[in-house]
C-alpha cells in the first residue's frame, strides 16, 4: 500500500481511544465470573478474538453499538470444552490469556491457533508453567509456538517463568489462578519486562473483586475467588493510542491539541508525557478533567528506555527523527517479538530521505 502524506497542521479537541489492554482483561474477567456490562470498550479485531474465546468456553458476548457496551455472560470460572478451534487471529494478548483459561478445562482439550504472525510468537514459558501446575499444554509443532493444545483442570500451585519474554504470561496465570482451589504463585526467573502491564492486570482484577499482589520474587493470586465488578465496568482511555495524538500536537499543533478521556491509571504508557516534556514539548495535563493539551514545540533528542513501554517505541522513534540532535531508544530487544519486528520496521521506515534511524540488536 502506498500512502502520500503532505505537511500540514492539526488543532482542536479529540477523545482518547479506549484502552485495548484494559478491554482484553475486562472481557475475560467478565467471562471468568457470571458476567458484566462493559462500558466504553475498544471493539477491534484483537478484542473480538477475546470475545470469541469467551463464547467458546460457554459464555456469550453481545455488542451493542448504539450505546457502545458489551453485555457478557460468563462461564463462572469453569470453561467448557470448546466445540471448535479457538482462532486468536493476530492477537498475542488473546493467545496468552486464553491459553491459561484453557488450562481450567475439565474433560477435554482446547486447541488455539492464529494467523501466520501469531504462530511465530513464543509461548513456551507459559506452556511450561501450565505443565508445572498440573495441566497439559503442548505446541503441536513442538517448537513452543501455536497451534497449541491445552487442557486441565489445573488446581493451582507454583510456577516459575522467565520475565523477559512477555508480561502477558504473568497476567494469564494470575487471572486463571484466582479461580483455582489453591491459587497461583508465580516466581520470576529473570527481570520482568513490560511490568506496568501486570499493574494493569492487578488494577482490573481489583475492580472485579479479585485480589492479586506482587511478592518478593514474583506475583501471587489466592484461590477460591469470584469475579464480580458489581454488574458493570468502564474501560479507561488508552495512553498508547493517545501517544500518536500527542505527538501530532507536538510536531504539527496549530495553537494547541487537546486530548480528552486522559484520566490517570496504572498504564505504563503514561510515560509518553515525561518523554514529551523531556524533549521540550509545551504540555499540560489536567488530571481531574482528564484532559491533556499539547502545542507544537522545538524538540531536542533524548535517551529513553522502553523496557516497560514497548508500545511507545514507534511514537518515540518518530519524535526522535523530527527532534534536533540524537534520540537513543534503549532496552527494546523484546519489542522485536510483537506482531512485527517494530525496531526494524521503524528503522527502515525512518531511513527514507530526510529521516535517520538505526536498528541495533539489544538497543
Amino acid at each position: 500500500m502506498d500512502v502520500d502524506i503532505s505537511a500540514g497542521r492539526v488543532t482542536g479537541r479529540t477523545q482518547a481511544p479506549p484502552s485495548k489492554s484494559y478491554t482484553h482483561r475486562a472481557i475475560l474477567a467478565a467471562g471468568y465470573g457470571e458476567g458484566a456490562t462493559i462500558h466504553g470498550p475498544l471493539v477491534s479485531a484483537d478484542t473480538r478474538a477475546t470475545m470469541r474465546a469467551v463464547d467458546a468456553f460457554g459464555g456469550s458476548v453481545e455488542h451493542h453499538p448504539d450505546d457502545g457496551t458489551l453485555e457478557i455472560e460468563g462461564f463462572d470460572g469453569e470453561p467448557a470444552v470448546p466445540d471448535d478451534v479457538i482462532d486468536c487471529a493476530n492477537s498475542g494478548t488473546t493467545m496468552r490469556l486464553v491459553t491459561a483459561a484453557a488450562a481450567l478445562v475439565d474433560g477435554g482439550l482446547a486447541v488455539l491457533t492464529g494467523d501466520e504472525s501469531l504462530r511465530s510468537r513464543p509461548q513456551q514459558p507459559l506452556l511450561q508453567a501450565i505443565d508445572q501446575l498440573g495441566g497439559r499444554a503442548e505446541s503441536t509443532r513442538g517448537n513452543g509456538q501455536a497451534p497449541l493444545v491445552v487442557g486441565g483442570p489445573i488446581t493451582g500451585g507454583s510456577a516459575a517463568i522467565p520475565g523477559d519474554v512477555s508480561s502477558q504470561f504473568v497476567t494469564a496465570l494470575l487471572m486463571a489462578g484466582a479461580v483455582t482451589d489453591a491459587g497461583v504463585d508465580v516466581t520470576l526467573q529473570t527481570e520482568l519486562k513490560s511490568a506496568p502491564y501486570v499493574d494493569i492486570t492487578i488494577d482490573v482484577l481489583q475492580d472485579f473483586g479479585v485480589s492479586a499482589r506482587q511478592t518478593g520474587r514474583g506475583f501471587s493470586a489466592a484461590g477460591f475467588q469470584r469475579y464480580d465488578p458489581g454488574g458493570a465496568y468502564t474501560v479507561p482511555g488508552d495512553f498508547s493510542s493517545m501517544s500518536y495524538l500527542l505527538a501530532a500536537g507536538a510536531l504539527a499543533g496549530d495553537e494547541a491539541v487537546t486530548v480528552t478521556g486522559a484520566h490517570p491509571s496504572t498504564q505504563g504508557d503514561q510515560a509518553i508525557l515525561g518523554v514529551l516534556d523531556d524533549m521540550g514539548t509545551s504540555i499540560d495535563w489536567d488530571r481531574d478533567a482528564g484532559e491533556i493539551t499539547v502545542a507544537r514545540s522545538d524538540l531536542s533528542g533524548i535517551e529513553v528506555g522502553v523496557a516497560d513501554t514497548p508500545d511507545l517505541l514507534p511514537t518515540i522513534a518518530v519524535l526522535g527523527a523530527a527532534a534536533d540532535g540524537t534520540t537513543t531508544i534503549t532496552d527494546c530487544e523484546h519489542v522485536r517479538y510483537k506482531e512485527t519486528d517494530r525496531v526494524t520496521a521503524m528503522a527502515e521506515s525512518l531511513s527514507a530521505p530526510h529521516w535517520t534511524a538505526a536498528a541495533t540488536t539489544g538497543s
